[in-house]
């Protein structure tokens, strides 16, 4: 052996080295990824020609192996480093030769780039970071966040270390309405540093806040490292609890786990939200702790007061907490006793399935007792006593076909049991009544007579549901009962609106703010799918782009606004109204279909001329200039990627480590090995390699084990956020070291963002104590 190392050793080593000579040498990193692979296969099979490379593996026809295997264990579970008193033989890296693997190799790289670029199933999936990395360049070349910094640091700077704050705050907006790290920490360190130096601020706070603040965007949705994840965990963690059943003798993973082995992008998003709040809100505090124990480093700032709003404290209080949290208080009192939920009247043909058993009981000894050993003694027999049941009563009743007297009994339950209130006409009413209520507070002193009219209106709407309306009731005859009061809340919706964009604050924050809960909002919320969340995204962003660039040139953006409320009519209508004209052609129906499609027709046209404004203010160019070059560095290197670890499972490398990984009789062992690894090679690495190269080589074992796969996909994510945070190598510490002043060193960016690596590590062993962090938002709303 070469230097007394493993064949399957040497050519890992040779792949690695491979690789970070291409991405150093500073060719670009998408075509060095895919070099690197090539390259390294040359070298790899010019040795093993040469005889050089010489793997040790367990020689199978061996009596031991034999010996093993009859006793039950599995053959995946054998391995060298499990077992290395087995007999050994010796073999070439590669078997049949360098040419055959080659062969199969190229085959691969065809079947693996149709399944993941051109038409397999997550190509849906990725179109959402083109139109993700859209929408944040968009909202950051039309310098909203300019405005943003500005304004928040009037909220937040009497406050100690109040500039620090307002930084985070900012950063984690920009990271939900971005997403990139890179733009983020240039940005803010473009625009914050200079005014925190200014005003006596620490270097070191200061260079910390920022760049910490930047690596938001690696974690609050909706982050593109997520939708990348996702687009992979999913596949691995399906096919990683596959090979567990299999191993543990059960026939596949819904049998062994009692549920599907199933993760998407829109559950990672609703995983990470609270671990992103929770870091903002450490960074937050950490940096007003600093103002408090050194305040002549991170001393109050008083700006001017460029509105003098004239509303007291109790005011701000009233209209600003106390008003707000009673309604939402309210909603979710009525939902709890049951007055306000869903009144759906849909009644199935079929009837259900026969309910089954928890777990699946019809298992061998051997799945028997690894299922036990998972779910525990007491699981395992309640479902022996469940299926016992079932079969006592004649076994599970099957689906048949409904009667309509069956039917017609469903539905009179439905119309009992259904609530005083709907959903839909009390989200309404919410929404409506807290934009009046914020407009009350922000000028009390103004006529309150048009917002008493929409409060009454929004009030309205409830009672009209109540005394008028029943599950029956069609969506038109809806829509003309409440007419009148919806008619009064818009009014005074309308006037509230317009109070709150007079307030500088908010006309910054509230447009931006809208788009982010719409996009998240939609996902979070099961709505839809990332992607069609981030075409909203998008367009959004565009309309919001074009309607600032009119308000600079002094125009009303009414184009604009036009556009937005016909979306609002588009989507309304849609989702309310059957608009399948071949199957229901009543009038209200093809009525509503009629407006829907005006609606969209301006919609269309209206983005179409804030498209073509763009154009001309020239944004929209350098802007599709950078999604395009953005984008297709992600595919390329995906491709790239691909001919990587083909190249590393050509020679046994990829299963070479999962045994390695898997030798581990503790699971958390392997997991934190695999941690540590990821968080040096994110010094060397960006998160599009590590995701592509690294996490399909070790997520068959993370994600092949008892951890929760949302839990695993958040603590690697924040994992690589705190890698690029720390010295020397953090991307992010070159992102600001290159737009920072040259008073500033580096050894005040090293110093200050040791804190917040130290928060992140904290971050780090919560989630770690506390999964429930990860999970307890997904669980909620699935």
């Amino acid at each position: 052996m070469l230097f007394g190392l493993d064949g399957v050793e040497i050519g890992l080593i040779i792949v690695f080295l491979t690789l970070f000579a291409a991405i150093l040498s500073g060719f670009p990193v998408a075509f060095a990824i895919g070099g690197a692979g090539m390259i390294s296969f040359g070298i790899i099979a010019a040795l093993d020609s040469a005889g050089l490379l010489i793997h040790q593996a367990i020689d199978k026809g061996s009596a031991e192996y034999a010996a093993l295997v009859a006793e039950g264990i599995k053959p995946g579970a054998i391995s060298i480093f499990s077992y290395p008193e087995l007999p050994r033989i010796a073999e070439p890296v590669f078997p049949a030769g360098w040419e055959v693997a080659m062969d199969r190799n190229v085959s691969f790289i065809v079947n693996r780039m149709n399944e993941r670029v051109f038409a397999g199933q997550s190509i849906e999936t990725l179109l959402a970071v083109l139109m993700f990395v859209m929408m944040g360049i968009v909202l950051e070349r039309s310098r909203i966040a300019d405005e943003l910094l500005t304004k928040m640091a009037k909220v937040f700077g009497p406050l100690p270390g109040g500039l620090a704050v307002s930084i985070v705050v900012v950063g984690a907006f920009l990271a939900a309405s971005t997403g990139i790290v890179g733009a983020t920490v240039v940005t803010m360190g473009l625009l914050a540093l200079p005014t925190m130096l200014r005003n006596n601020y620490s270097p070191e706070l200061a260079t910390g806040v920022i760049a910490a603040s930047g690596t938001l965007g690696q974690i609050i949705p909706p982050s593109i490292v997520l939708v990348l994840l996702g687009t992979l965990t999913g596949d691995l963690y399906s096919a990683a609890q596959e090979d567990r059943a299999q191993l543990a003798g059960c026939n596949d993973a819904l049998t062994y786990l009692g549920e599907p082995a199933v993760v998407s992008v829109g559950t990672l998003f609703q995983a990470a939200l609270l671990p992103g709040i929770l870091l903002a809100f450490l960074y937050a505090a950490y940096a007003f702790g600093f103002a408090l124990l050194n305040p002549s480093k991170a001393p109050a700032v008083m700006f001017e007061d460029e509105e003098g709003i004239p509303a007291t404290r109790n005011d701000k209080l009233t209209w600003f907490l106390y008003a707000p949290v009673g309604m939402i208080a309210a909603f979710a009192i009525l939902m709890q006793v049951g007055v306000l939920g869903g009144q759906s009247t849909i009644v199935d043909t079929y009837s259900d399935t026969g309910e089954a058993a928890s777990l699946r009981t019809n298992v061998g000894p051997e799945c028997q007792a690894a299922m036990i050993d998972l779910h525990g003694q007491e699981a395992w027999d309640r479902a022996v006593a469940e299926q016992a049941a079932i079969d006592a009563a004649g076994g599970a009743q099957e689906s048949r076909e409904l009667t309509e007297e069956e039917r017609a009994e469903l539905l009179v339950e439905l119309l009992d049991n259904a609530p005083a209130l709907g959903t839909g006409l009390s989200v309404m009413a919410l929404l409506l009544g807290l934009l009046i209520a914020l407009g009350r507070g922000i000028n009390p002193t103004l006529s309150a007579t048009p917002l008493l009219a929409g409060a009454v209106g929004a009030l309205g709407i409830l009672l009209v549901d109540v005394a008028f309306l029943t599950p029956l009731t069609s969506p038109g005859m809806t829509l003309v009962l409440i007419a009148v009061p919806l008619a009064l809340a818009a009014y005074g919706s309308w006037e509230a609106l317009g109070r709150l964009f007079q307030n500088d604050l908010f006309r910054v924050v509230f447009p931006p703010l809208v788009l982010i809960v719409a996009v998240l909002g939609s996902i979070l919320g099961g709505i839809t799918n990332p992607t069609p969340a981030a075409a909203l995204g998008a367009g959004g962003a565009i309309l919001l782009a074009s309607a600032r660039k009119l308000t600079e040139a002094g125009i009303k953006p009414t184009i604009i606004i036009r556009t937005a409320l016909a979306m609002m009519v588009m989507i309304l209508l849609g989702t309310n109204f059957d608009m399948r004209l071949n199957q229901n052609t009543s009038f209200e129906n093809m009525l509503a279909f009629l407006v829907t499609f005006a609606a969209f027709l301006y919609a269309m046209f209206g983005l179409g001329w804030a498209c073509v404004h763009l154009v001309r203010e020239n944004v929209l160019g350098p802007v599709v200039r950078e999604t395009a070059k953005v984008t297709s560095m992600v595919f390329t290197i995906l491709i790239g990627s691909q001919v990587l670890n083909l190249v590393l499972i050509s020679f046994g490398g990829e299963h070479y480590i999962q045994d390695f990984l898997r030798s581990f009789s503790n699971e958390w062992t392997a997991f934190l090995i695999v941690m540590l690894v990821l968080f040096i090679l994110g010094f060397v690495l960006d998160f599009l390699e590590i995701i592509y190269i690294v996490i399909p080589i070790v997520g068959p074992v993370i994600y092949g084990g008892s951890f929760d796969p949302k839990w695993v996909t958040i603590m690697v994510a924040v994992n690589l956020q705190t890698s690029f945070l720390t010295p020397p190598f953090g991307f992010a510490l070159f992102y600001l070291r290159g737009v920072a002043p040259k008073e500033v060193t580096t050894g005040h960016i090293y110093r200050g963002v040791a804190p917040f690596v130290l928060i992140q590590v904290f971050g780090l062993l919560l989630l770690a104590m506390f999964p429930a962090v990860v999970t307890i938002i997904p669980n909620l709303l699935n």
